[in-house]
């Protein structure tokens, strides 16, 4: 596969009045074309300040990003929906587009196009409010597509969701990301759902976080989150990422 991104030794530290908190320390990481890569770690470890870091919402102290294709392009989507409830859905869509200046007829259409494929082109003139909280995180996931990015970043996408409509929806926003063959970067805190979605995992130390160990998910029959649950190697896989994760109560 391709080389996409790299982390080089990146360091992060937060400064106040009075002292300084080292919170990422010599991180290193590449990602790859297609890829759809987890990360997991202790409450607090950093995992989505690494989001922040890699997507340029906040600058990293030392270190380099090292991108591998020209004017490459990330999509962000936020733990909630952030739906405007003002906004219809496809101007909810069409949001960042607007933002940047740069809506065309051909944006228009990709996003229609998208609405019909993933089940709410009835919804297309119709408000947030009327939608149910997975068909939100799903219209949340076509705004990020909507500027065709090569890299969607992922901060904990299902967490505000109940524990059936998690399941449901990491099966639809799997098949969506995998139709538009789009390389992930999600954090997670829920191992299950990092496992059954991801070709790799990763795993963060305590803070100062730095990559503590990676896995390689090759399950017999793999197929959607749901079913890969069900996988004869996917408790393995559990059970030895948990042990990793050294997490004490």
């Amino acid at each position: 596969m391709k080389k996409l991104l790299e982390l080089k030794n990146i360091k992060k530290i937060y400064h106040d009045i009075n002292s300084e908190t080292l919170a990422i320390d010599n991180l290193n990481l590449e990602v790859y074309e297609g890829e759809f890569v987890a990360i997991v770690g202790p409450s607090g470890c950093g995992k989505s300040t690494l989001l922040s870091i890699i997507c340029g919402l906040e600058n990293k102290t030392e270190g380099n990003i090292i991108i591998h294709k020209n004017e490459l392009k990330m999509g962000y989507m936020l733990q909630r929906d952030s739906l405007f409830p003002w906004l219809t859905i496809m101007d909810n869509c069409l949001l960042g587009l607007k933002i940047k200046g740069k809506i065309k007829q051909e944006d228009k259409l990709r996003i229609i196009k998208l609405l019909k494929k993933y089940d709410l082109e009835e919804f297309i003139n119709h408000y947030p409010k009327s939608l149910s909280g997975g068909m939100r995180q799903r219209v949340a996931l076509i705004r990020t597509l909507a500027c065709n990015p090569d890299i969607l970043l992922l901060d904990e996408p299902f967490s505000s969701l109940d524990y059936q409509t998690r399941l449901a929806l990491s099966d639809d926003i799997y098949n969506i990301i995998k139709k538009e063959k789009k390389t992930t970067i999600m954090v997670t805190h829920d191992l299950a759902e990092a496992i059954s979605m991801a070709d790799r995992v990763v795993v963060l130390s305590c803070r100062p976080s730095t990559i503590k160990s990676q896995y390689i998910i090759n399950l017999i029959n793999k197929s959607t989150p749901f079913n890969n649950r069900k996988d004869i190697k996917f408790v393995s896989y559990y059970n030895l990422i948990w042990k990793d994760l050294d997490i004490h109560v």
